[in-house]
């Protein structure tokens, strides 16, 4: 079976079919074998802010003996550090075939006899200051504020700033209940596109929106990684859960990658075994899993 034909009965058919579009018509089915297979962090691989488990971590090192992978996500190194390198995924033997980029893929760190970083797009002062103040505006003239919180709304990533309307610790069971169809955060993320519209301003997790400078997002990172590993676009997989318009997956799949929504890391698991078993395929076999 050559090529990576979609499952009619995947909901996100239509993106898909463009970016099937721009794959080579002339290539082999070697050429089509995926080479890097990209994973969203919260809600793909673990829930939010939390380790991933030790299903996952296995599957992840089965993966890693065989593909190239990459973690794109809105938290910061310290989160990936807890939720990824704090799992006995630490302990595989295939750690040169793993990029981590924290913070939608403004930083990137690859294993080189420990984690080394090989980039980090920071704002300055002032544009921190321009991003703290729009939030703090959307914040105090919203509907939506919580009536508990959890830690720290605002927190500064370096490269990224990030609201948690519940918190940084918010328990997950409230975050899921707070914007589960995502419409308190896009209000105010539409105040924000008007309020500093020179930055890129995202929707993440369970309760979050990721600010970063203008162009920086998935999308970014796909293109570090095709510059840094040499990997064409068409020769990526993602993975996500938020691959809907506005959502942080969203640009990933923009980018040209052939990519694939998940519900949850259970489901992403499955994924996981049928890319596996079907490297040379992983989209039509993956599509069906996640049905």
């Amino acid at each position: 079976m050559a090529g990576f034909l979609p499952n009619p009965g995947i909901h996100r058919e239509p993106q898909i079919q463009s970016h099937q579009q721009r794959t080579p018509n002339h290539a082999s089915q070697s050429d089509l074998m995926k080479k890097l297979i990209v994973f969203d962090l919260d809600g793909t691989l673990a829930e939010s802010k939390s380790p991933i488990d030790a299903e996952m971590a296995t599957l992840l090192g089965d993966l890693l003996s065989i593909v190239k992978v990459a973690i794109i996500s809105g938290g910061d190194w310290p989160q990936f550090e807890k939720q990824v390198l704090g799992s006995s995924l630490s302990q595989s033997k295939h750690l040169e075939n793993l990029s981590l980029l924290p913070t939608c893929g403004t930083k990137f760190y690859q294993y080189r006899l420990g984690w080394k970083q090989l980039y980090s797009e920071d704002f300055s002062r002032e544009e921190k200051k321009t991003i703290v103040d729009a939030l703090q505006e959307v914040r105090s003239t919203s509907d939506f504020k919580a009536a508990k919180l959890w830690g720290e709304v605002i927190e500064d990533r370096g490269s990224q700033i990030t609201f948690s309307a519940l918190g940084q610790r918010a328990p997950i069971e409230e975050k899921k209940k707070w914007d589960p169809d995502f419409a308190k955060r896009k209000i105010l993320k539409a105040k924000l596109d008007q309020l500093i519209p020179v930055f890129s301003v995202h929707l993440g997790g369970t309760t979050s929106i990721d600010i970063t400078k203008p162009g920086i997002d998935k999308a970014y990172g796909i293109r570090k990684l095709h510059r840094t590993l040499g990997i064409a676009i068409h020769r990526m997989f993602f993975v996500g859960d938020a691959l809907i318009p506005d959502g942080t997956d969203y640009p990933a799949e923009k980018a040209g990658v052939l990519s694939i929504q998940v519900k949850n890391p259970n489901e992403t698991k499955r994924v996981i075994e049928s890319i596996i078993d079907n490297l040379d395929e992983p989209f039509e076999f993956a599509a069906e899993v996640a049905q």
